[in-house]
């Protein structure tokens, strides 16, 4: 029983594999059969894929060919055109090349028969020459037969009768040169010299001894004066200059010999009147400020001047010394100006005459240089010069210009010449220095009598040194417009009859006063 149970659970399990077997058999076949049907679709799809890629890509190139058939087709034309071109081109030189060649064969024709000619009249000129020599011969033999002189004889006869004869004229041909290149050198100095003076002249105006500071008011004469004098004291110690406050309406009057001083006076005293706190204190500020100012203010005017003649390379000390130039007058005339004029009148006639143009410049500016300090170091002006520029390495020629250009010292160049001649034309020249006293009291006279002659003014007075005329009108004869009218033709008068330097200010006043006597 055991057995036979055994045995049907064995039969039972074999049946079993083998349905299982064929169960999965058939759903193998089924899976395999669904997996070729997707095979089949992708490969399918690969291929209508494939087909698609296939034809884009045969498009692509398509179009890429005929694009690049385009290319290659213009290409093509340029290189068509450009061969027509050279081809063209080709053609005129050739045809160029023919024409030519038919000239030359034309011009050497023409050489051959004019050789051809002149060989036929050469030959002709040798016979006739010859012919002619024979007769000569014979004309010579039969002169010395005559004269019983060998032709050396008679040329040394001809010679010396020639050359008495020639003496004389030509003598007088070089007394007649002589003279001829004195003149033109005359002429030429005079038109260098000219030339020089009508492009460096400028106008040479400057202060002496005052400088006037215009006042606001006339009450800020008593805060410049100050409790007990104290302000003005203080400022006339600080700048070395005496204020002269007088009964002139708002004006003080700065007076020194110092032109550096009296401008560091004003510019304080300005400052001080903008300010309006005057008072010992601000007063030593404002000096100390202006001081500076001044200094730097020199240092501009230096460096001004030496880009205004164009030298360069100059010292800084140097610089700044002829910055101090501007303040320092010589005879009215402003130094530095004088010195820049000097230095264009040089530069000019060094042009001229084919010398270094910027050495005589530089020379023509510093001649001057000690006058500067001549008032702080013992010695001329000449010699204080020479000594700073020597002692600040100028050229040779610069302080030998400097030393010699009063004739102190032997002028050892063409330049230190120049810069003597230009000091001379500068400082002569009409303008350039002040006026003598006739001249000047002679101005003021006409500016009074100018003023005096027009109706309706009661009296004149020429003031500020000749700048300016105050002209009094009566007030029942001259109206206000009337007034302008007289001072418009006061004005023209002046200028159409007078010659002054700068500007001559007319000031016309009306006035009318009631006065009446309490009894």
């Amino acid at each position: 029983m055991d057995f036979i149970g055994i045995a049907f659970a064995g039969l039972t399990l074999i049946i079993g594999l083998v349905i299982g077997y064929f169960f999965k058999k058939v759903s193998d076949e089924k899976h395999l059969t669904g997996a070729k049907a997707n095979a089949e679709a992708i490969v399918d799809d690969a291929i209508k894929q494939a087909q698609t890629l296939k034809r884009e890509a045969l498009f692509e190139a398509k179009e890429e060919n005929l694009k690049y058939r385009k290319e290659v087709e213009a290409e093509l034309k340029e290189r068509r055109n450009e061969v027509n071109r050279l081809e063209t081109r080709l053609i005129q030189r050739e045809e160029n090349l023919d024409k030519k060649s038919e000239n030359l064969d034309k011009r050497e024709l023409n050489i051959d028969a004019k050789e051809e000619t002149y060989q036929k009249r050469k030959a002709e000129l040798e016979i006739k020459e010859a012919s002619v020599q024979q007769v000569i011969d014979e004309q010579q033999a039969e002169l010395e037969r005559i004269a019983t002189l060998s032709r050396q004889e008679a040329q040394d006869i001809i010679m010396k009768e020639t050359e008495q004869a020639l003496s004389h004229e030509i003598a007088i041909m070089i007394r007649d040169a002589e003279q001829k290149a004195k003149d033109e050198a005359d002429r030429n100095a005079k038109n260098i010299i000219l030339q020089a003076i009508q492009r460096g002249a400028s106008d040479l105006v400057a202060e002496n001894t005052v400088t006037v500071v215009h006042l606001p008011s006339d009450e800020m004469k008593g805060r410049i004066i100050g409790r007990e004098g104290r302000n003005i004291r203080t400022l006339e110690s600080l700048t070395g200059i005496d204020l002269i406050i007088d009964d002139t309406p708002e004006a003080v009057v700065l007076s020194g010999f110092d032109p550096i001083r009296r401008q560091i006076a004003k510019l304080a005293l300005e400052k001080l009147l903008q300010d309006g706190r005057i008072h010992p204190a601000r007063i030593e500020e404002m000096v100390d400020r202006a001081r500076k100012e001044i200094d730097e203010k020199i240092r501009e005017i230096g460096e001004q001047a030496t880009f205004e003649v164009g030298i360069h390379s100059l010292h800084p000390d140097i610089i700044k010394i002829l910055g101090r130039l501007s303040f320092r007058t010589s005879y009215g005339q402003n130094v530095l100006k004088h010195s820049i004029e000097v230095a264009k009148l040089a530069g000019v006639m060094a042009g001229e005459l084919g010398e270094d143009v910027a050495l005589a410049k530089r020379a023509g500016l510093l001649h001057d240089l000690g006058k500067a300090l001549d008032h702080e170091i013992e010695g001329s002006h000449v010699e204080i010069g020479a000594e700073i520029a020597n002692k600040y390495k100028e050229p040779e020629i610069v302080v030998n210009a400097i030393a010699a250009h009063h004739g102190d010292t032997e002028k050892t160049s063409v330049i230190a010449v120049l810069v003597a001649a230009a000091d001379a034309l500068s400082a002569a020249r009409p303008g350039a220095r002040s006026e003598s006293l006739e001249n000047y009291i002679r101005r003021l006279e006409k500016l009074e009598e100018i003023s005096n002659s027009f109706e309706g003014v009661s009296h004149s007075y020429a003031i500020q040194a000749g700048r300016e005329v105050r002209v009094m009108v009566r007030p029942n004869e001259v109206n206000d417009a009337q007034s302008a009218r007289i001072a418009r033709d006061i004005r023209n008068r002046i200028e159409e009859e007078m010659n002054y330097p700068g500007n001559i200010k007319v000031t016309v006043i009306r006035e009318t006063r009631a006065v009446e006597y309490a009894k």
